[in-house]
């Protein structure tokens, strides 16, 4: 628990191939997923400049923590493409989720917490944004607004996991993370 942010509640990969990925995640039992091929941000920022990246998600639960898989679609710039391109693959960041965004993200930058990249999903209440912590932690830190329906979003998928049976195991395109 950080005296911070909180509880860690989503554990994030970045993959080359996250087709590949999903079937590895449930061949250890999690799941379902549920896949967006082209997720829609309202903005997306890099180190402070708007980049027009492009991404697939993938979503499950492994009890609590969220798993997140994230597969870049272009080149443009983001945390995940230098993530990537600098020849790693795996777990990226680690999240914490807030009904209280901008106090958090506030706090965060008052502290000396540098935004590498930050966007927002489904309106106001999706924002998020990654830290760049890599090299105090060996990972970034992301926050994520889960005050509207993306927090609702990320409560359905915990629920879905904890009776799932193996079956439907990637719930097809989903519109957007809402």
């Amino acid at each position: 628990m950080s005296r911070i942010f909180g509880g860690i509640t989503q554990m994030g990969y970045v993959v080359r191939d996250i087709n590949a990925e999903m079937h590895r995640w449930i061949a250890q039992g999690v799941g379902p997923w549920f896949y967006v091929h082209d997720v829609e941000t309202d903005y997306f920022t890099y180190r402070g400049s708007d980049s027009p990246m492009k991404m697939s998600v993938a979503l499950a639960n492994s009890g609590d923590v969220q798993i997140e898989l994230i597969q870049p679609r272009n080149d443009a710039p983001s945390l995940y493409r230098e993530f990537l391109d600098s020849g790693r693959e795996g777990l990226q960041h680690i999240a914490y989720w807030t009904d209280n965004y901008q106090a958090l993200y506030d706090k965060a930058l008052a502290l000396g917490y540098e935004v590498g990249h930050e966007g927002s999903i489904g309106g106001e209440l999706g924002r998020f944004a990654y830290f760049d912590t890599e090299k105090t932690f060996g990972h970034i830190i992301e926050i994520s607004d889960i005050s509207g329906p993306k927090g609702q979003f990320f409560h359905y998928i915990r629920e879905v996991a904890q009776t799932w049976d193996g079956s439907e195991p990637i719930r097809g395109e989903v519109d957007k993370l809402a």
